[in-house]
């Protein structure tokens, strides 16, 4: 699939993936090692992170790894970042480039550049405490990132409501196989998420039931 998707792109695309691990580094286990931290989003972004050639962002939890000529670019930044996916990361900086997000076999729902839109309106639920981790670079050194954690405790996201607001052709259904699929227009769902945000703060989440 990897290697397909590469293909489809050509030479002059780049291709990310989410190198997300919240599940494994934390309050609790503050280390990230950019290297070998393994992902936690599934087998297919975790062979990605550990192909030849495939560069990864440094982010305690969540982290991208990318391949192609603009890979560099929209990576090298993430360090910088002081929240999880703010104007320095890579979820933030896809419309610039005209990006596209494909979703393959898993809906709408996981759709990690929700977070940067709503990191711009600041909702109520999103933001919980700052952390402190260390991270160990890929030449070994050693730095300290204090990161604003999200926290939606008491509510659900729904970012399957965006195809409420997102008509084709910047969202598009397909089938790759068996699997259902989304490719979705980053700069029309950033527009569009942002102003149905701007509107209503809760429009992506509702209350979790007891």
């Amino acid at each position: 699939m990897v290697l397909s998707l590469l293909k489809a792109l050509g030479p002059q695309g780049t291709l990310l993936m989410p190198a997300l691990s919240y599940a494994t580094v934390g309050p609790r286990s503050p280390i990230f090692n950019v290297a070998a931290t393994p992902s936690c989003v599934g087998a297919l972004p975790e062979y990605f992170r550990r192909r030849p050639g495939t560069i990864r962002s440094v982010h305690p939890t969540h982290s991208v790894s990318g391949a192609g000529p603009l890979a560099e670019d929209l990576l090298d930044e993430h360090i910088r970042s002081t929240t999880l996916c703010g104007p320095y990361s890579p979820f933030a900086r896809l419309p610039e480039v005209g990006g596209q997000i494909l979703f393959i076999g898993c809906g709408l729902h996981p759709n990690t550049t929700m977070h940067a839109v709503e990191e711009r309106v600041e909702p109520v639920y999103l933001y919980g405490d700052d952390v402190e981790y260390q991270v160990i670079l890929a030449n070994s050194s050693q730095q300290r990132m204090v990161v604003r954690s999200h926290n939606f405790k008491g509510w659900v996201q729904r970012y399957d409501r965006l195809a409420q607001h997102l008509p084709a052709p910047h969202l598009r259904q397909g089938s790759v196989l068996l699997a259902s699929c989304y490719l979705v227009e980053a700069p029309a769902m950033w527009t569009a998420a942002l102003t149905a945000l701007c509107k209503d703060p809760l429009c992506f989440v509702e209350r979790r039931r007891a």
